[in-house]
């Protein structure tokens, strides 16, 4: 099955790509669509489910779209950065930051917490997939751990190396990527999909 992915990030194309081997991810601009919508919702689902909807309305006909909203909320934040993840410390700066500069960020406003306990977070994944006007389903999976006390691996890519899976005994930039598959709030809501995929085609 063809699917549109309601983003231009290559790294969740990487990613999906690899977990729903069966099917080929595409990417609006391959298609010639331009796709830019503003995640101004206060959930991770209903920003998912805006981005599917509105990319549906230029999609070609039979075209299923997925559409993913991913962030890191910090139970020290309150909840935070949740789903202005990918802007946080604009408000700080001024511009919007490199992953690098928001990781080092991250850990300036989480250095006086020393405990473990006390650096408690989240990754939270929403997907919502859109087959035709009737058919449209969410689905909301996350994983649980810390923010660790400065960043390890290579591996992956935004908050990754500074998120350590408790489960797992690494940073999610330390797993391989059949581990990450396994562990990850990506992996795991990509495990529902594929059993809807199958339940739809």
């Amino acid at each position: 099955m063809n699917i549109l992915l309601a983003s231009n990030n290559t790294h969740k194309r990487e990613e999906f790509s690899r977990m729903l081997g069966a099917h080929t991810i595409i990417l609006p601009k391959e298609l010639g669509l331009s796709f830019d919508f503003e995640e101004d919702k206060p959930t991770f689902t209903e920003n998912a489910l805006g981005k599917a909807l509105a990319l549906a309305e230029s999609a070609p006909k039979n075209m299923v779209v997925l559409a993913d909203d991913s962030g890191l909320c910090v139970d020290a934040l309150g909840g935070g950065p949740g789903v202005r993840t990918a802007r946080y410390g604009m408000e700080t700066f001024g511009r919007q930051l490199e992953s690098d500069e928001r990781n080092t960020f991250l850990l300036e406003n989480l250095a006086h917490l020393k405990s473990p306990s006390e650096r408690s977070a989240q990754f939270v994944c929403a997907l919502a997939l859109v087959v035709d006007k009737h058919r449209i389903f969410t689905i909301c999976e996350s994983v649980h751990g810390q923010i660790a006390a400065t960043g390890y691996g290579k591996g992956g890519f935004g908050y990754d190396p500074v998120f350590y899976v408790t489960e797992a005994g690494k940073t999610m930039a330390e797993l391989t990527d059949d581990e990450k598959d396994h562990y990850s709030h990506r992996g795991r809501a990509t495990r529902h999909l594929i059993t809807l995929l199958g339940e739809i085609s």
